[in-house]
């Protein structure tokens, strides 16, 4: 019997690695695109014959005509953002309503759930986490507190369902003291969007995905934000609240562990973090100012300012070992073609001694040891095979190989879909 394969795409850091442009890179060789988990509050940034586009829900595949693309079941989804963002895509000439099917498990982010956002960072003061305010953490609690409200509710009663679910936020918001907001507008938009969605194939996305399957089609798993954003796994309490991990994609899609084939975990040549929490490798000098500028290092979906410094191998072998990562991609590695010397993280100093492994805590007392590199100082942006690769970049690599143990598959030399060398 032919079956398909499974593989998996996620980004191994605090999100932001350039998983989009790699999907569009990879999608040719796949029939199906899914995304597995998060929700709006991550942007992908796709650039292609001179417009670029910021996806928020709809997977990076929708570019590629013919192929399917499903949002999955670990989704939690905002009916007016995946309208506004649909009907841009659709005005820029891409036909989604045949070619975008939706789960009807996954979840609906409602107005009420925005206002929650706010009302618990309010509370947490100095505390916060850096939420981007648009409801998924209140969302995904609701889900786990089984309270929540499906992309499938749209179909039966769901006045009355979305009414109650309303009622019960409004409660919860007395209760916090949290009682001047408005949502009239959101929700008048909210409303247009379950309509638009109305449009769309709503399927049993796990039935579909493992039909796909059988029928020998081969899928590949799109993840958002990062491994250190995990809600298990990341550096925690500042993390996202869904699983970002390999993982993910077997319960954001009804996928089983065994039909897992090739892991992909993107990295930059770098570090960044949007939000509150720890970051063992930011730089608060010039070069992260630098980093940061040559990078264009601001949210795709916020414009928020992204935190910047050198690569950490510690997190990364970590990242590594929970995905189950078999091939790395490297993105941004043109952004560091000026500098001079080139740091890599590869262990930290807790308490005076040094440690390979990443900690429980990393909040306090820990210390990056470097390892320092010589820069390539080349322009590597018109490059088109590796066979070009200044003699101090392949160095840079094949060390990161060696410390990473995986074989570094592709590099990205720009952020155009052209700028990106396959290796082997």
């Amino acid at each position: 019997m032919k079956t398909g394969k499974v593989d998996v795409l996620l980004g191994l850091q605090w999100g932001d690695e350039g998983k989009g442009k790699v999907v569009d890179v990879l999608t040719p060789r796949y029939d199906v695109i899914a995304r597995f988990q998060g929700g709006p509050n991550a942007g992908h940034t796709l650039e292609f014959e001179g417009e670029k586009y910021v996806l928020r829900s709809i997977p990076s595949g929708i570019f590629q005509g013919g192929k399917v693309n499903i949002i999955g079941n670990g989704v939690v989804l905002a009916p007016d953002l995946f309208m506004q963002e649909a009907k841009e895509l659709e005005k820029s000439g891409h036909s989604l309503t045949n070619r975008l099917h939706i789960s009807r498990k996954a979840h609906l982010i409602m107005p009420t759930h925005r206002v929650l956002d706010a009302a618990y960072e309010a509370l947490k003061g100095k505390n916060k986490v850096g939420t981007t305010g648009k409801g998924i953490g209140p969302t995904y609690t609701d889900k786990t507190s089984r309270n929540g409200l499906r992309v499938g509710d749209i179909f039966e009663n769901f006045e009355e369902k979305y009414a109650a679910h309303k009622a019960r936020h409004e409660q919860m918001l007395k209760a916090l003291g949290y009682t001047d907001y408005d949502i009239t507008e959101d929700e008048k938009k909210w409303m247009e969007g379950i309509e638009y969605m109305r449009r769309f194939n709503i399927v049993d996305s796990e039935f579909e995905i493992n039909g796909l399957l059988s029928s020998g089609k081969s899928i590949l798993c799109e993840g958002a934000q990062g491994t250190m954003l995990d809600v298990d796994f990341g550096s925690y309490p500042f993390v996202t609240s869904s699983n970002t991990i390999c993982a993910g994609a077997c319960t954001g899609l009804g996928i089983g562990p065994n039909k897992i084939g090739d892991v992909y975990g993107i990295m930059k040549a770098y570090c960044t973090r949007v939000g509150a929490g720890p970051f063992p490798t930011e730089l608060f000098d010039e070069t992260g100012a630098k980093i940061r500028d040559l990078g264009h290092e601001y949210g795709a979906v916020t414009g928020r300012e992204r935190r910047c410094g050198w690569i950490d191998l510690v997190a990364l072998r970590y990242a590594i070992m929970v995905n189950g990562v078999t091939k790395l991609i490297m993105m941004k590695s043109d952004v560091l073609d000026s500098f001079d010397v080139i740091k890599a993280c590869v262990a930290y100093k807790k308490d005076g001694k040094e440690i390979d492994h990443f900690p429980y805590n990393i909040e306090d007392g820990i210390e990056p040891v470097y390892k320092e590199l010589k820069g390539w100082n080349t322009d590597m942006t018109g490059m088109t095979s590796e066979e070009q690769f200044p003699a101090a970049f392949s160095e840079y690599v094949k060390f990161l190989e060696a410390e990473l143990q995986t074989p570094i598959t592709i590099i990205s030399i720009g952020p155009d879909r052209e700028q990106t060398i396959v290796r082997g």
